[in-house]
This record gives structure tokens, C-alpha cells and sequence, in this order.
């Protein structure tokens, strides 16, 4: 295979770079070794920030957010949700922080203004009595697979290929060129070469391990960030906690449930990480000092991810990550002592900028390439794609209560998303070349993220790709296992008391019913 440039990693810094690349004309291949989102992509808030979270930290990121936050919401809207936000003090808190916000927000021009406090209260009833300021931001709410699904879709309208399940094993160079990226085929075991003019490491927290195999030398950080998913929509707006950046400060709703998070934990690799139970308690214990009912709300899921933060190693650079940058790092590895001449590395930054990062990433790999056409995502709206359309909550039962026919049945009752919503989200997945499966369709669509976490749709759902024959043999099986562990990875860590046996009792009817056998992996049971 051949392409002009080569982008390792399907976030979604990878796809708007896909997506500005193909505007300019530019023919790109993705690789990704899982699927879309499979880092810090697809384990964040979904909060579109307003900037005004590191105005003390690092004024400058606030401002690169601000300016993105503003970009988005009128390029993008059909991913957004225009929430607004407040930041809220409670008693006890940095009265001297508190007194300074709103000059550190002018200073990085991000618009803000003190709220009454009872007006705050009525327009967030959930709001403690403890309740000292409040002032009102920008801030949004944006769904991350959307966002990138649409990115990648347009991409692809652009001659953009992306390559699923594809991880990448090394690389051939040549007189400080890389002339080939080896990559493998995780599903079929095949190898197999790329050939490309410029190569781009956009892999997130797994790009020093990219760099690694091109003989680069690339300091990484890996600090975890662990969030709870609630069963009801505790507010309307985004509510920050009106303190220096700490753990459980951020509530954001999204649909109909709210996320809570997050923490900071450094961890040896991305690879292994999962939610932990005293994580849990501690943001639950801190998020009800801001809104006293997280303290007694129903919890329907747990999940992580890692922030790709440069600086450090792994285990160096002692001290708080909160206080490294979320500005990104561009690295032309050609100015570095490996001097790789078409070797681009990006990484860091904040799901809000990263509409930037890929313009300011383009702006090289253009240079490199001797291509003058400028960028255009800065002018140029995202297209509403079908292929990302289903990750929106409410459009399922909205279309299907109007339009279903008799028999449309519900694979996903929690969600109400219909047989007629899988077969349109498997036709794109096999237009791109890809298998469709439990895992894929969940990340496409709202199947499986209900209360019910997938306990009963998983069922249908592998039921009805055998029906279509789009699974054969033991293929089923296997995706339900693995659907149902990361389901159950998000639970475990929330389970007591009547919660806890009704797990037990869904474990044993899952095993009992599909011979999903009780296995030790990672710590949790499936």
C-alpha cells in the first residue's frame, strides 16, 4: 500500500488531521490498532472547556481552548450542546482564588460574570446550601465519537482510508527516511507494508512507543483519569467547582445522564488501567460537596482513560501532573538527534483543541510535502455524516416511534435503537473495509450504555448478526465475552450492597445461559 501520508492513531486528533489533510488534497491512510476513540478520545468528560479551568495553571491553553470552544460550537454545532457552564465555591474554599477568577479569565479573554447566588441555585436546584460564588462561562458539552466519526467520514469523502485493528510493528529506514511502516492485521494475523511521504505519529499516550520503534526518543507521562456515569441528568449546565484544578471538580451532563470526574493518577502504561474503587469513593465524596444528591444517586458505570502528557518518563518528574501543560507538542523529527526527515510526532493538548493541533500538524506535513493549499476546517463546517449520527442520544427512539415499521424490533430497549439503526451502522462499517461486531456497534451507537449496561441488548444484538450472518461459529460468543467485560469492568468498581447481587445474578444467567465460563482476566470475572 501506498499514500502520500501515513497518520498512526484514530483519536481524534488523528481523524481531524485525516480530515484536514484530505481538504487540501493531501491522500492519507489511518492506522489504528483497536477502533476509533480507543484513548484518551473516547475515555473524557465530553466537555467542551471554556478555557477557564487553567487560567492559573496555564493561561495559555486557557486561551487555545477558548478560541477552539468558540470555533466549534458554530462549525460543529450538531456535535455540541450549548449547556453553558458555572463555576460554584463552596465554603471553605480559596477565598483568594475565588476573588481572582474573573481578572485571570479577562486576562485570557474568556467571558465570564458573577451570578446572584440564589439565582444560581434556581437555575441548578441540585446546587449545595454551602453555595458561597458563583460565576457563569462558556462552557459546553461535545460528543467525542461523533465528533470523530464525522471527521473521519469526511476524511474519507476526501480519499481518506482508515485501517481498523491495524497495529503497527516497526519501521524500515533508510538514509534518514522512513521508507515503509510494517503493520499487522490483529484480526487476521497478516502483515503487511505502507508506504508513505510523510509519516505521522498521532497514537496519544501510546506515542513515545511509536517513537520507540522509529529509534526516537519521546518522554511520556501517563497520568489516569478515572469518571462516573449516572443514571439521570443531575444538571442543565456544566458546574465547575471554583478552585484550583483537583480531583471531582467537573460535573457535565450529556443526554439524559451526568459525568462525574475526574482523578489523577500516575500509572506505568496506558495499557493496563481500569477504574478503582477507592477512586470511586473519593469522587463521589468529593463531587457531593458541590451537589449533595451525587452522594445518593444511582452510579450505572465507571471508565478511564490516560492523558498523554509530555514530560518526565512514566516514572520521572515527580509532583502533581495537574501542573504539566495541556498544551500539545508538535515534533518535526527531522530537527532531533534521530533526524528522521519525514517523521511528525503530535501529541498532548485537550479534546477541545483539537481542531488546531491537526491544522498546525497539516501546516508541516503540507511543508514537507511542497503542498500549498491552506487550511479550511477553520471556515469550513463538519459535515452531519450518517455514519456518526447514532451516537446521539434520543435521535434512535425519536426516528424509530415515527417512522418503524412492524417489524423493526428493539434490539436496545433502554435506548429504543431498532434492528433497522444496526444494519445502517453495519453497512458503514463494511463500506470501510471493517467487521462488524458487538464492540464496534456500542461505539457507534447507544447500545449498551442504558442502566442496564447492556445486560439483555448484548443478547439481541449478537442474535441478530447471526440472523443477518454477519457473525458465524463461535464468533458470537466471543463478542459477547468480550462486550460484557467491558461492561462489567464499568460496574464492578460501583457495586454494593442490592446492586452487588443483582450483578452476581446477571453473571451466573450470562455464563449459565451462554457458556461464558468464569475467567481471571485483568482482575474482573467474565
Amino acid at each position: 500500500m501506498q499514500t502520500q501520508v501515513l497518520i498512526i492513531g484514530a483519536g481524534v486528533t488523528g481523524a481531524g488531521l485525516a480530515r484536514d489533510l484530505g481538504l487540501r488534497g493531501v491522500q492519507t491512510v489511518i492506522v489504528e490498532k483497536r477502533d476509533v476513540n480507543n484513548g484518551a478520545s473516547g475515555g473524557n468528560h465530553g466537555l467542551l472547556h471554556s478555557g477557564a479551568r487553567y487560567i492559573a495553571s496555564d493561561p495559555a491553553s486557557a486561551a487555545e481552548c477558548h478560541q477552539e470552544n468558540q470555533l466549534l460550537k458554530r462549525l460543529a454545532p450538531h456535535c455540541v450542546e450549548t449547556t453553558g457552564g458555572l463555576f460554584v465555591a463552596m465554603a471553605g474554599d480559596d477565598e483568594q482564588y475565588i476573588a481572582d477568577f474573573a481578572d485571570r479569565c479577562r486576562r485570557c479573554r474568556i467571558d465570564t460574570a458573577p451570578v446572584d447566588l440564589k439565582e444560581a441555585r434556581e437555575q441548578e436546584p441540585a446546587l449545595s446550601d454551602r453555595l458561597i460564588a458563583a460565576f457563569s462561562v462558556d462552557d459546553a458539552t461535545i460528543d467525542p465519537f461523533k465528533l470523530s466519526l464525522d471527521n473521519l467520514a469526511d476524511a474519507r469523502q476526501h480519499g481518506g482510508q482508515l485501517l481498523r485493528y491495524s497495529k503497527v510493528i516497526g519501521f524500515e529506514i533508510e538514509d534518514g527516511r522512513i521508507r515503509a511502516t510494517r503493520v499487522r492485521d490483529d484480526l487476521t494475523g497478516r502483515e503487511h507494508r505502507i508506504e508513505a511521504e510523510v509519516v505521522v505519529n498521532a497514537a496519544g499516550a501510546w506515542a513515545g512507543e511509536i517513537a520507540t520503534l522509529a529509534g526516537a526518543e519521546l518522554s511520556m507521562r501517563y497520568s489516569k483519569g478515572t469518571l462516573l456515569v449516572t443514571q439521570s441528568r443531575m444538571s442543565h449546565r456544566v458546574i465547575n467547582r471554583l478552585r484550583k484544578a483537583t480531583d471531582a471538580d467537573i460535573l457535565v451532563p450529556g443526554g439524559t445522564v451526568s459525568i462525574l470526574g475526574t482523578t489523577s493518577e500516575r500509572v506505568d502504561s496506558p495499557d493496563v488501567i481500569y477504574p478503582e474503587i477507592h477512586e470511586v469513593d473519593h469522587i463521589i465524596d468529593e463531587g457531593a460537596v458541590m451537589v449533595p444528591a451525587l452522594a445518593d444517586t444511582r452510579y450505572i458505570r465507571a471508565y478511564c482513560g490516560v492523558r498523554p502528557l509530555i514530560g518526565g518518563g512514566a516514572q520521572g518528574g515527580g509532583g502533581d501532573d495537574r501542573a504539566v501543560s495541556r498544551g500539545f507538542a508538535l515534533i518535526d523529527h527531522g530537527g532531533r538527534p534521530e533526524k528522521i526527515a519525514n517523521f511528525v510526532t503530535i501529541t498532548g493538548g485537550k479534546l477541545t483543541t483539537y481542531r488546531l493541533m491537526a491544522e498546525k500538524t497539516a501546516d508541516l506535513v503540507c511543508r514537507r510535502l511542497g503542498v500549498a493549499a491552506p487550511c479550511r476546517t477553520h471556515t469550513e463546517p463538519l459535515p452531519n455524516t450518517v455514519d456518526a449520527r447514532w451516537t446521539e442520544p434520543g435521535l434512535a427512539p425519536n426516528t424509530w416511534l415515527r417512522t418503524h415499521a412492524a417489524d423493526d424490533l428493539l434490539i436496545c430497549e433502554c435506548e429504543m435503537v431498532p434492528q433497522s439503526v444496526v444494519e445502517e451502522i453495519v453497512a458503514s462499517i463494511k463500506q470501510q473495509a471493517g467487521r462488524p461486531g458487538l464492540k464496534a456497534i456500542g461505539l457507534r451507537s447507544r447500545i449498551g450504555k442504558g442502566p442496564c449496561q447492556g445486560t439483555f441488548c448484548s443478547q439481541r444484538l449478537a442474535a441478530h448478526l447471526y440472523d443477518r450472518q454477519h457473525l458465524s461459529n463461535h464468533q458470537g460468543v466471543e463478542e459477547l465475552r468480550a462486550f460484557l467485560s467491558e461492561r462489567w469492568r464499568g460496574q464492578q468498581p460501583l457495586l454494593w450492597d442490592t446492586s452487588l447481587a443483582q450483578a452476581e445474578l446477571l453473571e451466573a444467567m450470562h455464563c449459565g445461559l451462554f457458556c461464558l465460563e468464569l475467567e481471571e482476566k485483568k482482575g474482573f470475572r467474565f
